[in-house]
């Protein structure tokens, strides 16, 4: 398989996992405190960018990055909320 065609299929992925975590909580089957959501985010951010950064789409790579540094903080205090409560 050639790499413009990895490439694109994990901006595919990307896209999808995405959608799939906007969709989730829009239909309320998690919440956007869930690691689950965060953990959508980042992974489909993370593809994104690798995406945009081969085809030099710098500001939808900053977007993206940007985004996969929300989820991270995110799931920091999520997690930190949580053993601080156990």
């Amino acid at each position: 398989m050639n790499t413009k065609l990895m490439i694109d299929i994990v901006g595919w992925v990307g896209a999808v996992l995405l959608l799939l975590a906007y969709f989730l909580v829009s239909m309320k089957k998690c919440t956007g405190r869930s690691i689950f959501y965060q953990i959508l985010n980042i992974i489909g951010s993370s593809f994104l960018v690798l995406n945009a950064g081969y085809y030099q789409a710098f500001p939808s790579v900053f977007v993206n990055i940007v985004w996969i540094c929300i989820g991270v903080v995110t799931v920091f205090f999520v997690l930190k909320s949580y053993f601080r409560e156990n």
